[in-house]
């Protein structure tokens, strides 16, 4: 009983701190109707955003837009954390973003439906303004790392799924969800940067190992976790456990 009350009040915690940052946001600003292109939403989000990332940038000391983004989302703390620098091998955090809803557990994405993000080593190779939840970057999975264990495990390759987003709103199924105003900041920042020049880092938890209960991942992952590991410590500039 006392675990039961315990579990009700954190969740009440979170739902009210979920609050709390929708409150605390500024509201998602009015863009063209529907169909529009990425020169039409960068056309009206630059004048209002880009004065925001000039002065993150400056801070952290990064010249705007940055020449290098690394994002690194982490599954289980529900978090988007953004690196920005004028090289790979000095990038500085110059933002973090709750996401507000992501969809399965630990482990990788396997095959469509299952609901899981998917964990690894992405890039984002497109920029949708017309996205159904506001706006979006489409993720490039399934990767080729991940067709290729497919093909290793007898997999069917053309059920993978596929249309992994980085969106706008607050639901979702098997995409990361950051709400409206979260989502015009990347989007604009993207397409300043270049969509060649940014990495996508998926991680389980901050703590990157299999625990109990994921027994049923694939052998494979251990050295998917491993690589992980030591990429986001190299951007992060500190151990990993």
């Amino acid at each position: 009983m006392k675990k039961l009350l315990w579990l009700s009040a954190f969740l009440m915690l979170i739902g009210f701190a979920l609050w709390l940052y929708r409150q605390m946001q500024r509201p998602a600003i009015t863009l063209p109707p529907k169909p529009r292109t990425i020169e039409d939403v960068v056309t009206i989000l630059g004048p209002v955003l880009d004065p925001i990332w000039s002065k993150r940038c400056a801070r952290a000391g990064v010249h705007y837009p940055p020449r290098h983004l690394v994002l690194i989302a982490w599954k289980e703390e529900r978090r988007l954390e953004l690196y920005a620098g004028d090289s790979k091998e000095d990038l500085h955090l110059i933002q973090t973003y709750p996401i507000l809803a992501a969809s399965g557990q630990a482990g990788p994405k396997l095959r469509e439906g299952d609901l899981q993000v998917p964990e690894g080593f992405y890039r984002i190779e497109l920029l949708n303004p017309n996205s159904l939840f506001h706006l979006s970057l489409r993720v490039n999975y399934p990767s080729p790392e991940d067709i290729l264990r497919a093909q290793e495990e007898k997999r069917d390759t053309a059920t993978l799924g596929r249309d992994i987003m980085i969106h706008g709103n607050s639901v979702s199924t098997g995409c990361l969800a950051i709400g409206d105003p979260a989502i015009e900041e990347l989007f604009l920042l993207a397409a300043r940067t270049g969509l060649d020049r940014i990495e996508l880092l998926i991680a389980p938890r901050e703590s990157i190992k299999l625990v109990e209960g994921d027994a049923r991942q694939p052998a494979w992952i251990l050295d998917r976790y491993e690589r992980l590991r030591t990429a986001i410590a190299a951007v992060r500039k500190t151990n990993l456990r």
